[in-house]
C-alpha cells in the first residue's frame, strides 16, 4: 500500500476474505450448505424407482389389488415443506439399513391410506376406514412395510451388486403440525434433507402422494454405491461418459441383442428382405421331427394356490379383536333412560343356547361359556362357514 491507496490485488484479497467469513457465519448460524448435483439426483431417483417398483408388486399381493407407484421426483426440502404437503395426521415409518448401506430413511403415508391398506389386508373391501388409527393399524402397516421394503432391499442388492438388509420397520402416528422442526422424530429433519415423492394408486381406493425422506449422508452413500457398481460394469470405451448415458447405452445394447433374435413374421438371417419366409414344412423337409401331444396337470377340486398360502403367512402375526356376544335386545330411548341398578334386561338368547363369537365384528363361530379358574372363557362348538 502506498500513500493510503490499495492496489487491485489487495482489494481482491479483502473481498475474498469477506466472502469466506460470510459463508462461515452462515454455516455457524445453522445454515445447511448441503445440496445434490443433477447426476446425483438422477441416480438416486433411478435407485428409488426400481426399489419402490418391487415394493409395489409386494403390496399388490398383500392387498389383492393392483398397485401403481409413479416415477419418483427427487428434491431437496426442509420440515416446513413436509408439513405443508401433509396437513393431516400421518404415519411415519422408519426403515433402517443394517447391511450394505449405512443409515436410515423415513417413509410418510397418509392416515387414510394406512386404513385402506389395513382393511384390505384383513380381507375387507377397503372402505372400512371410520374411526382413528390404532395399534392394529400400526401393527399391520409395519408388517406390510417389512415385506415391501424387504423385497426392495433384495432389488437393491441385485442393482448395487452387494448384500442389502434392513431391520423391521417401526411405524408411528404423527401430527405434523405439532412438530416444530421434526427434530424429535430424527436429528436430520432439523435441517435440509432429500425428499423423494411418489404417486401411489391402489385400485380405485387410493390415489395420493407418499414420500421418502433421506439424510444427505445416506443419499450420497447410495449414490456412491450406484456409481461404483456402474463403473465396475462399464465396457471399454464408455469410461468418462455420464452415468445416465452409460445406462442408456447399456439398455440400447440389450435391445439390439434382442432384436437380433428371429421373431415370428420376420426374415431369418440370410433370408432376402421382401420375399416370403419359407413355411415350416419346407424348412424341416427331410428332417426327423419328434411330435407328441402336450400334457398338462389335471386341476383338483380342492386346489389351493401356493401364492395364496404364502400371502396368508405374511399377516399371521397381525392381532385381531375377538368378542364374545351373550345376546342382544332393542330398547327405546325412554326405556334406556329408566335404567337403574337392579334393572333386568331380557336378551334374545334362550338359556343354554350357544353364544356368538365375533372377530373384528364379523360372526365366525358359536360356543359355550366356561369358567377357567377365576375367569370366564368360551369353548368353541361350531365354526360358521360363509
Amino acid at each position: 500500500m502506498d500513500g493510503g491507496v490499495l492496489s487491485q490485488e489487495e482489494i481482491n484479497a479483502l473481498l475474498n476474505q469477506a466472502e469466506t467469513a460470510e459463508a462461515g457465519a452462515a454455516t455457524g448460524a445453522g445454515g445447511n450448505s448441503e445440496t445434490l448435483a443433477d447426476s446425483e439426483k438422477d441416480a438416486i431417483g433411478e435407485v428409488a424407482n426400481i426399489s419402490m417398483g418391487t415394493a409395489a408388486t409386494t403390496l399388490s399381493s398383500l392387498v389383492n389389488k393392483k398397485v401403481e407407484i409413479s416415477t419418483p421426483v427427487v428434491t431437496e426440502a426442509n420440515w416446513s415443506d413436509v408439513v405443508n404437503g401433509y396437513e393431516r395426521p400421518c404415519v411415519l415409518i422408519r426403515i433402517r439399513y443394517t447391511v450394505g448401506l449405512d443409515g436410515s430413511n423415513i417413509l410418510v403415508l397418509k392416515d387414510n391410506d394406512v386404513k385402506v391398506i389395513t382393511d384390505l389386508m384383513m380381507g375387507g373391501d377397503g372402505t372400512n376406514t371410520d374411526g382413528e388409527l390404532g395399534e392394529l393399524h400400526l401393527s399391520a402397516i409395519s408388517e406390510a412395510m417389512n415385506q415391501m421394503m424387504g423385497s426392495s432391499a433384495t432389488s437393491l442388492s441385485s442393482m448395487l451388486n452387494e448384500m442389502i438388509d434392513i431391520s423391521p420397520p417401526v411405524a408411528d402416528l404423527v401430527n405434523l403440525s405439532e412438530e416444530a422442526d421434526g427434530g424429535s422424530i430424527d436429528e436430520f429433519l432439523r435441517g435440509r434433507f432429500v425428499k423423494i415423492s411418489f404417486r401411489m394408486v391402489i385400485g380405485e381406493l387410493v390415489d395420493s402422494e407418499i414420500m421418502q425422506l433421506y439424510p444427505f449422508s445416506f443419499a450420497r452413500s447410495m449414490y456412491e454405491s450406484f456409481r461404483k457398481n456402474m463403473e465396475d460394469n462399464t465396457p471399454e470405451g464408455e469410461e468418462g461418459k455420464p452415468l445416465a448415458e452409460q445406462e442408456n447405452n447399456r439398455t440400447e445394447e440389450q435391445q439390439t441383442a434382442q432384436m437380433g433374435m428371429p421373431m415370428m413374421g420376420m426374415p431369418m438371417m440370410g433370408q432376402p428382405m421382401g420375399q416370403p419366409m419359407q413355411n415350416m414344412s419346407q424348412m424341416y423337409a427331410g428332417q426327423p421331427v419328434n411330435v407328441q401331444p402336450a400334457q398338462f396337470q389335471a386341476f383338483m377340486g380342492d386346489f389351493n394356490p401356493i401364492a395364496q398360502q404364502e400371502n396368508m403367512g405374511l399377516i399371521m402375526d397381525v392381532p385381531l379383536d375377538v368378542t364374545v356376544e351373550l345376546g342382544r335386545t332393542s330398547k327405546s330411548i325412554h326405556e334406556i333412560l329408566d335404567f337403574k341398578p337392579g334393572t333386568i334386561i331380557e336378551l334374545n338368547k334362550i338359556a343354554g343356547e350357544p353364544i356368538d363369537v365375533l372377530v373384528n365384528g364379523k360372526y365366525v363361530a358359536k360356543g359355550e361359556v366356561v369358567v377357567i379358574e377365576e375367569s370366564f372363557g368360551v369353548r368353541i362348538t361350531e365354526i360358521v362357514k360363509g
